[in-house]
């Protein structure tokens, strides 16, 4: 497939197109038992001779496969002892303002999008108090959840100045998530990030697939285009799975 050209094929086969296919069975089938929770972190992965005998395929197949896994930090490969199954966390740099499908693409997982609810309205209260607005206005609300692979990776909520951004109000946002639409739309000029650890609620433990009061990583971000306040939205992770990084530099007095 023109897809994954850049895949070689194994030498090992006279097929170059049925060894591919073998290489992503096996990424397919090892991510799906991590992710589905079948095989728990600290599970031994089989031997390498032991996937070459069910699979049969050559050894150079598997061993890219599982290369790969490592890589994307599915699994953990120690030197003698095997492959072990690791669960592999994000990374979010703290200042910047960041694409979630490239946070999930990065781990070697594939990305979807689902958009969970819709609904425009005048502003209440709260909702000025969390866009800084002065005076009541359309506001857009939205309810998301970002996936890897088969298993949800954060749960957002978004609300969207529409004084600031009216074209929001004819996007369905069924197939795009709301921050790369908004990135390639608004022009930002400041934006503002909170962090903190919360338990995580009914509603957020059923959307994230975890348990009731379960420790979750929230970022709470504010965005600005030339003083107008333009949208805050709410990132909910498991904390396990979410890593935050800053990079700094020492001021020059």
């Amino acid at each position: 497939m023109s897809t994954i050209e850049t895949i070689s094929a194994d030498p090992g086969s006279a097929d170059g197109g049925e060894a591919l296919s073998l290489h992503q069975r096996i990424l397919s089938d090892i991510s799906e038992r991590i992710l589905s929770g079948a095989w728990a972190p600290g599970h031994r992965i089989p031997f390498e001779h032991e996937l070459t005998a069910e699979y049969n395929c050559s050894r150079m197949t598997v061993n890219k496969a599982l290369s790969q896994l490592a890589k994307a930090g599915l699994i953990e490969r120690r030197r003698r002892s095997g492959s072990f199954v690791r669960r592999p966390q994000s990374q979010a740099a703290v200042l910047e303002i960041h694409d979630i499908r490239i946070e999930v693409e990065a781990l070697g997982l594939p990305y979807r999008y689902e958009r969970v609810a819709r609904n425009r309205r005048r502003s209440s209260a709260d909702d000025r108090t969390l866009l800084e607005l002065d005076v009541a206005g359309p506001v857009l609300v939205l309810e998301c959840r970002h996936f890897a692979g088969k298993r949800p990776f954060a749960h957002e909520q978004r609300l969207i100045n529409l004084a600031a951004v009216p074209e929001a109000a004819e996007e369905a946002f069924f197939d795009t998530a709301p921050g790369p639409w908004l990135i390639g739309r608004v022009p930002w000029s400041a934006a503002e990030h909170r962090i903190r650890a919360v338990a995580a609620e009914r509603h957020i433990a059923a959307a994230l697939d975890i348990g009731t009061g379960a420790p979750c990583l929230v970022i709470e971000r504010r965005t600005w285009s030339a003083e107008h306040p333009v949208t805050h939205v709410r990132f909910t992770y498991a904390s396990e799975n979410h890593t935050l990084v800053a990079r700094f530099t020492p001021s020059q007095g």
